[in-house]
């Protein structure tokens, strides 16, 4: 689908406001859309191990069902609507690019993953993880969140509406940048949870490498279905290397084994 026209007043300072703005109303979003499952299983916060998977798939579920819902806010309030949502079925050509996405996405992220314990800098864990523990069930369940729930409606957000908003004042590289430095900036909230400001800082800037390999997949194909597809696979794998190594007991392995599954198993959604 065409970018639409560019506006007069869509300067590069309106639209960078505008973009993180609506990264802000996502986020708000959010906190509105989890407490159903806050108000039925208030240990779902305070001790998420202590509660029921249910409860625990229910508030991640939620979670990012408020990043889709101010998307579509934003959509009927411009006047947008659904057409705007470049979503079809890949070509040969997209499924290329989803493949080259998965496999970009982790050679990037164990190079990265590798420069990281090289140089012995300490990594903030993601507040997901307060929420699997060594629950081999729910990282099962978490692999279905990524497909239907969490890759759909981060993409939609940040690429769709995001990145695509910021093609009305930038070139589509920059808009790729800018959109993924924002995406990070968010996870700074996932990570914050760490005493040590490098801690929290190394994993957000591995997040910020991985979108924009999916922002790049976005503005090369103008179709929301091919960075879904590459985040959601990537982001299912790496849960499903989790699972193996909780099933066979991996990290109890010899070092080299357990360093490898480190690696391809922490999950930065």
């Amino acid at each position: 689908m065409e970018t639409p026209a560019r506006h007069r007043d869509d300067g590069p300072i309106r639209s960078t406001l505008v973009a993180i703005g609506l990264a802000a109303f996502g986020i708000l979003a959010s906190q509105f859309t989890v407490l159903p499952a806050v108000l039925l299983d208030p240990a779902v916060v305070t001790s998420p191990m202590e509660a029921s998977i249910t409860s625990r798939a229910l508030l991640l579920t939620l979670n990012f069902v408020g990043f889709a819902l101010a998307g579509g806010i934003y959509l009927a309030a411009t006047d947008r609507g659904w057409s705007y949502v470049d979503l079809r079925t890949p070509t040969k050509r997209g499924w290329g690019y989803i493949l080259a996405g998965v496999v970009g996405s982790f050679v990037f992220y164990v190079l990265v993953s590798l420069l990281v314990q090289l140089l012995s800098l300490p990594t903030a864990d993601n507040s997901v993880s307060g929420f699997i523990g060594d629950d081999q069930t729910m990282v099962l369940v978490m692999i279905a969140i990524v497909f239907l729930f969490n890759a759909p409606a981060e993409e939609f957000l940040f690429r769709n509406i995001v990145q695509k908003r910021l093609y009305d004042a930038f070139s589509r590289l920059q808009a790729v940048v800018i959109a993924s430095a924002i995406f990070a900036l968010i996870h700074i909230l996932s990570y914050a949870v760490s005493q040590s400001l490098l801690a929290t800082v190394v994993p957000v800037v591995i997040v910020f490498g991985g979108s924009i390999i999916f922002g790049l997949l976005y503005a090369k194909t103008d179709n929301l279905f091919v960075p879904i597809a590459a985040h959601a696979a990537f982001n299912a794998i790496q849960f499903g290397i989790l699972y193996i190594a909780l099933e066979y007991e991996i990290e109890t392995a010899e070092p080299s084994t357990s360093l490898l599954v480190d690696l391809l198993a922490a999950v930065p959604l």
